[in-house]
């Protein structure tokens, strides 16, 4: 981006400043460390300059948002014409309170809802199943029937609200609910709007809510994204998710290689169905994470944003520009949260939810301050919410596409990122892509080195995390927790207990007979599984057929 001249009289002027004042400065002030850097070990000098970006091509590598390579955004405009989708993360205990809660989200002025399921949901267990003790409507919203999601969503418009669902081993079955629930509404599929996770993969490396081993459920995968394409024009069947990747210990390389790789695996799988690239790119979203290190996680979006561009141009020779940009979702970090000094967690999804709007995310989730301790109370959700509302309204930046595009670091910052995430992917190809780099352990080995290594930096001492390894206090929590009441699973299983006898049973068994019969051959799963759930079929009954056929994944162990 500079001449050759101007270079070498930047460089001899860097050089004489390094010697006049640096060096004195030093002398007199002496940096905190030795070396500065980011959690992903890329060095951070004291100074940047145009000599740190002399290889990158503004057109080529930077260019102008909404054009390819889409390093500046997938919009020209960006947050000037429309900002991003607030939509925070969201369910617990029962149905119906969920859908209070959901409700006066929107009140409050969310955009979009994104529903939280329990562990017993995701796993494929009913309410009632001895393996769901303890965990009933705990970490998400108990869901067992059609009735439960048709609670969830009552007097929520389906076809003016967009809903995100984190579900995966079970995204079939809730996809299917959610369908029949619009039905139930009037509301036609076409103007349903979300996403639907659906990323099984992640779950294999990071998460741990499988159910199958992955062959089967790579193909629910595709059977999902088969079924959109034809019948959901404005649904995303997928969201690629890097979010659980980076809490279980990942760097924001790994987070952007792993990511994509699972991106690629989805991309080939689709393709091997016979589905045109094209045809189906443009409605694959991502989720990433937005942790501390605020320069480097902006910068990750960036690179992120550019790689995928090329992997998609270059690779799969997509040609609609819509099928090279990648869209996606932030939640900021979880893993970064204290249950110490908790209020100081407020400061930290702030400066985590800055970097996600000026990385360009296309919608916001932010963490409520006790999040380490309990699920949030409406107190808290309500500063979480307010937070991005003073960011889009208050703060300026939206107001400029990128605003810290062309900084020196940044740049630089981006390019780094996006050249040490290439040489995992290669690696990854090497292997033979995401599905043997999985069951070699390889993804886990990497994830475990680093969540060692962060987590030997705290212990002694050389990361700070304030509140608790530096500028700790003797304190109680400041406010009340959110608890989930021992009745919630009783009343729960009632409910199931109470469904279970007045429906038809024999329209039950044949539509999950249906099931059964789908999966031992090669149709599309989804419309035997919307049959089942309208005849009120639970997402266990569901899973047991589909685990009869296709078993159960036992993890190896990763040493």
């Amino acid at each position: 981006m500079f001449d050759n001249k101007k270079m070498d009289k930047i460089s001899k002027a860097k050089e004489q400043w390094e010697k006049e004042e640096l060096a004195d400065s030093h002398s007199r002030f002496p940096p905190r460390r030795e070396r500065f850097e980011t959690p992903s070990e890329i060095e951070l000098k004291g100074v940047f300059t145009p000599e740190d970006i002399k290889g990158i091509n503004y057109l080529a590598d930077v260019g102008f948002p909404g054009s390819y390579p889409f390093t500046r955004g997938v919009h020209p405009t960006m947050y000037r014409s429309r900002l991003w989708t607030m939509r925070q993360y969201a369910g617990y205990a029962t149905a119906a309170e969920s859908n209070r809660r959901y409700r006066y989200l929107l009140s409050q002025g969310q955009t979009g809802l994104s529903v939280a399921f329990d562990l017993c949901t995701q796993l494929g267990y009913d309410s009632d199943n001895p393996l769901a003790r303890g965990e009933v409507g705990k970490v998400g919203v108990a869901i067992d029937s059609l009735k439960d999601m048709e609670l969830l969503f009552q007097q929520i418009p389906l076809d003016r609200v967009s809903t995100s669902m984190t579900i995966n081993s079970t995204a079939a079955i809730i996809l299917a609910m959610y369908l029949a629930v619009a039905r139930k509404q009037g509301v036609p599929m076409e103007k349903l709007s979300g996403t639907i996770q659906n990323d099984i993969l992640k779950e294999y490396i990071s998460r741990g809510t499988y159910i199958f081993p992955p062959t089967p459920s790579l193909r629910l995968t595709i059977d999902i994204f088969a079924y959109c394409i034809e019948r959901l024009p404005r649904w995303n069947f997928i969201s690629v998710s890097g979010y659980h990747i980076r809490e279980a210990g990942a760097t924001a390389v790994q987070e952007v290689a792993f990511t994509l790789a699972n991106g690629i695996a989805y991309v080939e799988a689709a393709i091997k169905r016979g589905f045109q690239v094209d045809s189906f790119a443009p409605r694959i979203s991502f989720f990433f994470n937005s942790h501390n290190h605020f320069l480097e996680e902006v910068a990750k979006f960036r690179a992120a944003r550019r790689l995928w561009a090329r992997i998609m141009k270059q690779r799969f020779h997509a040609q609609d520009p819509r099928s090279m940009m990648l869209r996606f979702h932030t939640q900021t970090a979880g893993c970064t949260l204290t249950a110490q000094q908790p209020d100081n967690n407020i400061v930290r999804v702030t400066l985590q939810a800055l970097a996600a709007v000026l990385g360009g995310t296309q919608s916001l989730h932010t963490n409520s301050r006790e999040e380490a301790l309990a699920l949030p109370s409406v107190e808290s959700v309500q500063i979480a919410l307010r937070t991005q509302q003073m960011i889009a309204h208050e703060s300026g930046v939206a107001d400029t596409a990128d605003p810290l595009g062309g900084s020196f670091l940044i740049e630089r910052l981006t390019s780094e990122i996006e050249s040490k995430a290439m040489e995992y992917i290669e690696r990854i190809d090497q292997m033979g892509g995401s599905l043997k780099a999985i069951e070699a352990g390889f993804f886990q080995r990497e994830i475990q080195e680093s969540a060692y290594r962060y987590q030997k930096e705290i212990e002694e001492g050389r990361r700070v995390v304030v509140g608790v390894n530096k500028y700790s206090t003797e304190e109680k929590a400041p406010f009340q927790l959110l608890k989930i009441d021992l009745t919630v699973e009783k009343e729960q299983i009632k409910r199931l207990r109470k469904l279970k006898k007045e429906r038809d049973s024999h329209l039950v068994a044949s539509s999950l007979n249906e099931v059964e019969r789908a999966a031992r051959g090669e149709q599309n799963l989804i419309p035997p599984i919307l049959q089942a759930v309208e005849a009120y079929a639970t997402v266990g009954e569901i899973s047991d057929c589909l685990r009869k056929v296709f078993g159960i994944y036992q993890e190896p162990a990763i040493i």
